[in-house]
């Protein structure tokens, strides 16, 4: 089906812009935006993807502020309509690669409001993500970061919230991941518990003297996976300070998996190294929120038919660092959290702090890191 793009110079396939390179259901294409108050105050997130195969688009926008988390879901179906509009989320472009127009119309819903996103630094390609379990493909896929600040205002179930420069960071990311769309296909046996385990951290952060990402991925005691880019921002020509190992500590809130504090030591390709401290500021985001990780209503998570149209939202609270209260009362404590830190950052003359966002997951048997 021809559409708009089709009248532009930048085809890379020998058919229409509705039709993307394989047939996979899961694959995808996604935005998402944070921004937080650099005191812990309030933050929020913004996201909104394609599927091209499940013929889907779908979008998330939580505040939480007050120790409260304010969620709103929405999908729809993708064709005949290729815009980055989901219900009353739209995502306008108004420079590729630096600035952003985030909408959430007003509705029957507990937050609404415009936002700019800018960035401060140019975007950080990650390394590709691949991996095959039992010779199929289960992730291909390319993302990349960038770090920026956010203003705009917004309502708060009638309260006005004024955003004025908060720290931001953002990601893109496209390609076949698992759990998008469909149910992951069994093909054989789970793995013993013994072996299970699984450790993910993605730190994005900056300070006045320095800003990037490191993101880790541990099964047991192997590394799975590693990519970070460290940026000196008093130098902006400077060569891209790549990391080439990191090592992640962490201290636990007592009888959760949630941290209070984790430590990223780096080393970087010219053999300097950079410890990033992370010091939890204020509640964590619940991804299920936002739709990831199981989330909305149904609990089948992003990319799922949902109908032509489909809005749903509610209020969590989240002042626990572990447990979620729902509406109803009901207590869930979701793996997938996004934490709001203060950073510290030491070492190769670029000491300073900052803010920054973590995601630290920990699943299983993770003995290197005291979780049996």
């Amino acid at each position: 089906m021809l559409g708009p793009l089709d009248d532009t110079l930048w085809h890379q396939l020998p058919t229409t812009f509705d039709h993307v390179g394989t047939s996979d259901p899961r694959f995808f294409d996604r935005y998402w935006f944070a921004a937080t108050e650099p005191g812990g105050f309030a933050t929020l997130q913004f996201t909104l993807g394609v599927y091209s195969n499940m013929d889907v688009v779908d979008g998330g926008f939580v505040v939480v502020h007050g120790g409260r988390q304010r969620n709103l879901r929405v999908s729809r179906a993708l064709r005949p309509r290729f815009e980055p509009v989901c219900g009353p989320l739209r995502v306008e472009v108004v420079e590729p690669l630096r600035r952003f127009r985030l909408v959430a119309d007003r509705g029957e819903h507990s937050v609404y409001g415009e936002l700019e996103w800018t960035g401060v630094l140019p975007p950080e390609e990650e390394r590709p993500h691949f991996s095959r379990v039992r010779g199929r493909v289960t992730e291909e896929y390319q993302r990349f970061n960038q770090i920026g600040e956010c203003s705009g205002r917004l309502d708060v179930e009638g309260t006005r919230l004024d955003v004025d420069g908060w720290w931001g960071c953002r990601d893109h990311s496209w390609g076949v991941r698992p759990a998008m769309g469909i149910p992951e296909p069994v093909t054989g046996a789970a793995p013993e518990p013994a072996v299970a385990g699984f450790l993910f951290s993605f730190l994005f952060f900056s300070t006045d003297t320095v800003a990037g990402h490191v993101q880790v991925a541990e099964r047991g005691d192997e590394r799975a996976y590693l990519t970070g880019l460290l940026r000196d921002r008093r130098a902006p020509d400077a060569p891209e300070l790549h990391v080439t190992d990191a090592e992640l500590s962490v201290e636990m809130v007592d009888g959760t998996r949630r941290f209070r504090t984790a430590t990223v030591a780096t080393t970087l390709a010219d053999g300097r190294a950079v410890t990033l401290r992370a010091d939890a500021l204020g509640p964590s985001v619940a991804m299920t929120g936002l739709g990831y990780s199981g989330g909305y209503d149904d609990g089948r998570g992003l990319g799922v038919w949902r109908g032509v149209a489909h809005v749903e939202s509610d209020v969590w609270d989240v002042t626990d660092p572990e447990a979620v209260v729902h509406e109803d009362g009901s207590v869930f404590r979701p793996v997938h959290r996004i934490q709001p830190v203060h950073v510290t950052a030491r070492g190769a003359s670029l000491d300073g702090e900052g803010t920054g966002s973590m995601t630290l997951i920990a699943t299983g048997h993770l003995p290197r890191h005291g979780l049996t």
